[in-house]
């Protein structure tokens, strides 16, 4: 087997390998686990990316943009189109890595896709899923309470087949973030996003948004927005979604 090379790794996050090249990248990360790790990161990363940016991909193309392949002005038009990608895609990811919405209507928005991506990054692990395991579920509710400034539940999803993993604290755009994550017994994983919401008292009904793989029902309850993300379908997760608001409703 030939030495393994940085470009061999990305090319295999990328599923560009062919299939030998990729059986040895393959063997060589059982033998290396921080390098394995690494690459599991990349893979979290890309999903984020893949739910943050993916609806660009559904904008239609303005007309004065439409340049027939090999036409006159074809090479300036790709030029100029290249840049201005990069250009907005710069503006892009400043947007999401400031995180600053205008107006409340778009804070809810902004729900879905915070959880979503939380869920991409995070559901995957294998070795840290979680910050404080289900065996301390009552220091994880407490803590997590102490640092959102509200009291907080773990719902109980034993009915539905799903069993407390434990949960974690993210960084949020007003403030600290708490998440719980649940798994089944086939391994599939959800998790519940819960965020301050600056109105108190404010209530929505459930919304639903797909964030690329990553299915979504969200809703504000008093001073608190919840997220619950997985990758199941819709109709079990808003059946688990409306189980998730009794509990938290008695």
């Amino acid at each position: 087997m030939s030495e393994i090379a940085e470009n061999d790794l990305h090319a295999y996050v990328d599923d560009a390998l062919d299939p030998g090249r990729r059986a040895e990248v393959e063997a060589w990360l059982a033998s290396n686990p921080e390098a394995a790790e690494r690459i599991a990161e990349y893979r979290r990363q890309n999903a984020a990316l893949r739910i943050a940016f993916n609806p660009v991909l559904e904008y239609a193309i303005p007309r004065r943009l439409r340049v027939p392949p090999g036409g006159p002005g074809a090479r300036r038009y790709l030029r100029h189109a290249a840049a201005v990608g990069w250009l907005a895609l710069g503006g892009l990811l400043g947007w999401g890595l400031h995180g600053a919405t205008s107006g409340r209507a778009t804070d809810i928005i902004a729900l879905p896709r915070q959880a979503a991506m939380a869920h991409a990054v995070y559901a995957p692990e294998v070795r840290h899923p979680v910050e404080v395991g289900a065996d301390q579920q009552a220091h994880l509710v407490a803590w997590l309470s102490k640092r959102l400034g509200a009291e907080l539940k773990a719902p109980q999803l034993s009915a539905s087949g799903f069993e407390l993993v434990g949960g974690r604290l993210l960084p949020g755009n007003r403030g600290p973030v708490a998440q719980f994550m649940y798994q089944d017994a086939k391994g599939q994983r959800l998790t519940l996003y819960v965020r301050t919401d600056n109105t108190v008292n404010r209530e929505t009904a459930f919304r639903y948004s797909q964030e690329g793989n990553v299915s979504v029902f969200y809703w504000l309850d008093g001073k608190l927005g919840y997220a619950l993300s997985g990758e199941i379908d819709k109709a079990d997760l808003l059946r688990i979604a409306n189980t998730v608001y009794r509990q938290l409703n008695p």
